[in-house]
C-alpha cells in the first residue's frame, strides 16, 4: 500500500474555501500530502469557478499548491475506466464516484478522504473516511 490517503475533490475545495467550518480539517489533510487524480483536479477547477467564484489566477495558484503537496496526479487510464465500470456495477455506486475509488485502489491507497460516501465503508482494498463527520 502507498501509505498515502486519496483526497477527494471536496477536501481540496474546503481547503481553499473562505469562511467554511470544514476548512481547517481540509487544510490539515492536504498539508499532510496524499494522492489525487486528474479527475479530482478537473472537478476542483469546476467547483472553484462555479461555486467559489475564484478567478483563474487564484485557481492556478491553488492547483500549484495541491500539486506541490500531492505530487503528480494520477491520469485517467483505460485500466482505471474498466475498474470503475466493474465497481459501479458490483457496488452500486455512481460511475464518477467509482472512478475515484478505482484510482485509489490502483494507486494502492488504504484510505479515501471524502464526504461523498458512507463513512467507514470498505470498497475493495480502501476504506472511506469522512473527515468532516461530527464525532
Amino acid at each position: 500500500m502507498s501509505g498515502k490517503p486519496f483526497l477527494d475533490t471536496n477536501v481540496l475545495v474546503y481547503a481553499f474555501a473562505s469562511n467554511d467550518p470544514r476548512a481547517a480539517e481540509a487544510e490539515l489533510l492536504l498539508s499532510g500530502g496524499g494522492v489525487v487524480s486528474v479527475q479530482v483536479l478537473n472537478e476542483f477547477v469546476n467547483v472553484c469557478r462555479s461555486k467559489l467564484r475564484l478567478d483563474w489566477s487564484r485557481i492556478r495558484q491553488a492547483l500549484n499548491v495541491v500539486r506541490e503537496l500531492t505530487g503528480p496526479p494520477l491520469p485517467l487510464t483505460l485500466e482505471t475506466h474498466e475498474h470503475a465500470l466493474t465497481l459501479a456495477e458490483e457496488q452500486g455506486i455512481p460511475f464518477y464516484d467509482s472512478l475515484i475509488v478505482a484510482a485509489a485502489i490502483l494507486s494502492r491507497c488504504e484510505t479515501i478522504y471524502s464526504e461523498d460516501f458512507q463513512d467507514g465503508r470498505k470498497i475493495g482494498s480502501v476504506t472511506i473516511r469522512n473527515p468532516f463527520r461530527a464525532a
